[in-house]
């Protein structure tokens, strides 16, 4: 399972109970097709870019939940036909890598896990190409 947000943007004019349904929803959504909700926070009301179906401001919800990617598809598809969903986005958050038990983190990997020299060299061995052998016009050389 993968780490994703979700921002959701709500109409601005709607009941406080509606709103809360609309949230539910999602997250029984993301429940039931195998996913966990990791963390919700309200941002509140902030005024849009631009309008938006009639509406100068919308109100911002962020949800960070892991899921598969079969979920956040059938998930996206459910907020596409939500009346109260103004717009919606899905980012999948990368997790930052974790320095792994006894090791500190400017350790050194043990050498069975260093690259062999073999592969060093390869990846450094770019051919160069000499100015005399080049196909560019003489001014662009100069």
């Amino acid at each position: 399972m993968r780490r994703y947000e979700l921002m959701l943007v709500l109409r601005p004019d709607l009941p406080d109970d509606r709103v809360q349904g609309v949230l539910e929803r999602t997250t029984r959504s993301i429940g039931g097709s195998g996913g966990q909700i990791v963390k919700q926070a309200p941002w509140g009301r902030r005024r849009l870019a631009y309008p938006i179906g009639h509406y100068r401001e919308g109100s911002y919800h962020i949800v960070l939940f892991d899921a598969p990617a079969e979920a956040v598809a059938e998930l996206e598809r459910g907020l596409l036909i939500t009346e109260e969903v103004l717009r919606h986005m899905v980012t999948r958050v990368e997790r930052p890598v974790r320095v792994g038990r006894g090791r500190e983190a400017g350790a050194e990997l043990p050498e069975d896990r260093l690259p062999a020299a073999e592969e060093e060299e390869e990846e450094e061995a770019v051919e160069r190409i000499d100015e005399s052998e080049s196909e560019a016009a003489p001014a662009a050389i100069d």
